[in-house]
């Protein structure tokens, strides 16, 4: 199975692609991972790209796709894997299918109204020290301002900040929402609602893949 998560920022995918990772036995790749490694660590990349992820603006493509590239090679993707974060453009999807023709098999879009998200990525909150997360509405510390797991300050990361999650949803609609239509033409197109509970979301997603539990 090879699948790619589309998605606005903050629709769940991360936590929702672990769950189809570990059923369906294959990897997640998430280039947004990968770029903050590379930020975090100073290399030349990260440099490149942060430049553009602290304004919510796109990686360009050139650089995500060499990172996608040589990811799928790994052996651990020879039956399948999940790509969530790539691709984000209609030219992504594109020089995907021109690099890997058979690349994605499932097109799965995870469908939020922006108002969800906005409530969802302006209240999260990470710990300054051990980076657990919260959320002051839906998964509060019990320690109120400080991470109850270390007493670390939690803070909002810039790039949760109302101002860039509103410029990161208009990109998103500007550039990444084609896609869909994109897969749809290709008769890959799956869309779920990612509203509801973690447990309801994976069901519907699960239910839309032909998973279950015990694989």
């Amino acid at each position: 199975m090879k699948l790619v998560f589309l998605g606005p920022p903050g629709a769940g995918k991360g936590t929702q692609a672990a769950f189809i990772a570990e059923a369906a036995k294959i990897p997640t790749i998430s280039t947004g991972a990968m770029l903050r490694e590379a930020i975090a660590n100073k290399t030349e990349l990260g440099k490149t790209a942060e430049a553009y992820t602290s304004k919510g603006e796109l990686v360009p493509d050139e650089v995500v796709i060499g990172i996608v590239k040589d990811r799928l090679t790994e052996a651990d993707c020879k039956n399948g894997y999940i790509l969530d974060g790539f691709p984000r453009t209609v030219a992504q999807a594109q020089a995907l299918d021109d690099m890997l023709p058979d690349a994605i098999d499932v097109a799965l879009s995870l469908e939020v109204p922006d108002e969800a998200i906005i409530e969802r990525l302006t209240g999260r909150r990470e710990c300054k020290n051990c980076k657990a997360t919260f959320h002051i509405k839906n998964n509060p510390s019990a320690k109120g301002d400080v991470c109850d797991k270390c007493g670390g300050e939690l803070i909002q990361r810039a790039d949760d900040s109302l101002e860039t999650i509103q410029n990161r949803m208009s990109v998103y609609h500007a550039q990444t929402e084609p896609i869909k239509d994109y897969y749809k033409d290709c008769g890959k197109l799956k869309c779920v609602n990612g509203v509801g509970s973690v447990e309801e979301i994976k069901a519907a997603l699960f239910s839309a893949l032909g998973l279950s539990e015990a694989l």
